[in-house]
């Protein structure tokens, strides 16, 4: 049967091979189709900045912005919306032209960077699409740096939500991204960029960090409630900060209290977002879990970012997306960086509707960012040195619906009580409800916040290779047990490649798009593997201690 698409991108697609028919995500192939056509586009633009830069000439941020846009839309459960997509594509086409002109040498330019758009864009999307590199490995190594840049676009997105950017970044993100259409590249040429895509991952991480940190305040240990309150609700959802807090401004004497869900979790970490009383708590779990949890909710839901399921009709009317965000026939708030958003219909909404139903009771401690976890870090040292903490567990990244994903709560209960877990994404709901203990008056499971905060984990990790006067960070008594969704996850992985980790266990599976012989390079060179039983893993990382 001839496919209708081709998408392999995230951890859950058809047959751990590839989704053809329509995206396991819920993507139909009309829009898996249309994004690939973006990312051609993207890239054609990216390879005209390049060339521009290469001649001395500035891009302007919002080019650099426009780009980072267009990737951050195409990552998984982001954006179904058909229509926007193609505006997106339409606004990418306008903003070439003018420059193309000003290329030098435009006949050095790849295909899609002096495609105009013309022709049939169905056709030319089925003409551009994964499974148009023809050779295997060559195609793997692209799609494996132009999913990191997807994850590192982001990053870079919330970092410019907070008016913090870097060119530097910008510059290699599209630098990359036009080397993927460079049919001169080898394949050891793609490998070394595949490194450098994960030297700008921990940049772009680290340029968030600060970005958050400046706006909100360092991260600090917080107990946040699991209850309900009695006021109408919204349900905040994604990863966005700054569109938090603007709807905490607004909704602030409305009678309206606000609740985060899933990777909005870690917001209840940051000093800034403790002065607002309306401010309850967090609501229900991992994302994959919504269409129970928001139908149970009662209020308006904001998506800020990817992690969108499709949603149910009982729902659908209350779903808000903004941003980078889209489901068709779902409202979208408009706004651009650097200006306000008008959440006013989403508030007026919240109050004609009924306070959200109670799924669950009591508090969950977080906010163990790197800051807080050095200012802890005599005590940690001392447990360590006097055998009471015997390994770190890095149990980062991302959760999903897959059954085989209980191994990590499996995984979680059965580690030695002198081991601690450190956290960073939505892969914490697998375990952060379970009452693991303290070692010391230290928590056993450290949350350091969403996905990019792995960056956190990594800081943590140097530090304390420095206090112990270690040479290599693979003394360190850590191990890396990272389970893996979409894009963020790849560009963590990659950062994590960059700094030096080696036999990073990867799961529930391997991606479907390394190829044998690029699975076989990150195997031999950084020891990455899969997961196998939880029994089989306690007796590799604990021998006889398990």
């Amino acid at each position: 049967m001839e496919n209708k698409m081709f998408c392999y991108q995230c951890q859950e697609t058809a047959g751990c091979a590839g989704c053809t028919r329509a995206g396991v995500c819920g993507k139909t192939a009309q829009v898996a189709n249309t994004q690939d056509l973006l990312v051609y586009v993207t890239k054609g633009l990216s390879a005209v900045t390049t060339a521009l830069r290469a001649q001395g000439e500035a891009i302007p941020a919002s080019l650099n912005q426009l780009i980072t846009l267009n990737l951050f839309t195409t990552i998984t459960n982001a954006n179904f919306d058909q229509e926007a997509i193609l505006q997106r594509i339409r606004d990418t086409l306008a903003a070439k032209a003018p420059l193309l002109a000003q290329v030098q040498d435009p006949s050095a330019l790849p295909a899609a960077a002096r495609w105009d758009g013309s022709g049939d864009w169905e056709e030319k999307a089925a003409q551009v699409g994964v499974l148009s590199t023809e050779n295997e490995d060559i195609r793997s190594l692209r799609e494996l740096i132009t999913y990191g840049l997807k994850g590192l676009s982001a990053y870079s997105k919330h970092a410019n939500a907070l008016l913090q950017a870097d060119e530097e970044i910008d510059a290699f993100l599209q630098r990359a991204l036009a080397a993927t259409l460079d049919d001169t590249l080898t394949a050891d040429d793609l490998v070394a960029l595949t490194l450098e895509t994960g030297k700008y991952g921990v940049s772009g991480m680290a340029l968030l960090d600060q970005a958050n940190t400046q706006a909100y305040g360092n991260p600090e240990i917080t107990r946040v409630q699991l209850g309900v309150g009695k006021n109408p609700g919204i349900l905040v959802s994604g990863h966005d900060l700054r569109d938090l807090e603007m709807l905490l401004e607004q909704t602030k004497d409305t009678g309206v209290d606000v609740y985060t869900h899933s990777e909005m979790l870690p917001a209840h970490y940051y000093p800034a977002f403790k002065k607002y009383p309306h401010f309850v708590g967090n609501y229900g779990n991992a994302w994959w879990k919504q269409k129970e949890e928001f139908e149970s909710f009662h209020g308006p839901i904001l998506m800020t970012t990817n992690c969108i399921v499709p949603p149910k009709d009982s729902y659908k009317d209350r779903l808000y997306t903004t941003g980078a965000a889209g489901f068709p026939g779902c409202k979208h708030i408009p706004g651009a960086i650097g200006e306000e958003k008008d959440f006013s219909a989403l508030i007026e909404h919240a109050k004609r509707c009924a306070p959200p139903a109670e799924l669950e009771q009591g508090e969950i401690v977080g906010g163990f960012a790197h800051a807080q976890v050095l200012a802890l870090a005599d005590q940690v040292v001392e447990a360590v040195k006097s055998g009471a903490i015997k390994k770190f567990v890095v149990m980062a990244g991302c959760d999903g619906r897959a059954k085989s994903r209980s191994y990590y709560t499996d995984f979680a209960k059965a580690l030695p009580r002198d081991t601690v877990i450190l956290t960073a994404g939505c892969a914490k709901y697998k375990y952060n409800k379970l009452d693991l203990g303290d070692i010391n008056g230290i928590p056993r499971v450290l949350d350091a916040g969403q996905c990019n905060d792995s960056y956190s984990l990594a800081v943590i990790a140097l530090k304390l290779k420095e206090v112990f006067g270690l040479s290599d960070i693979n003394d360190l008594p850590i191990i890396y047990n990272i389970a893996w969704y979409e894009q963020k996850a790849v560009i963590v992985l990659l950062a994590l490649l960059y700094l030096g980790v080696k036999n990073i266990h990867l799961g529930p599976t391997l991606p479907a798009f390394l190829s044998p012989n690029v699975a076989k390079v990150l195997v031999e060179n950084f020891g990455i593997a899969g997961i196998r039983t939880v029994e089989e893993d306690m007796a590799l990382f604990f021998g006889e201690q398990a």
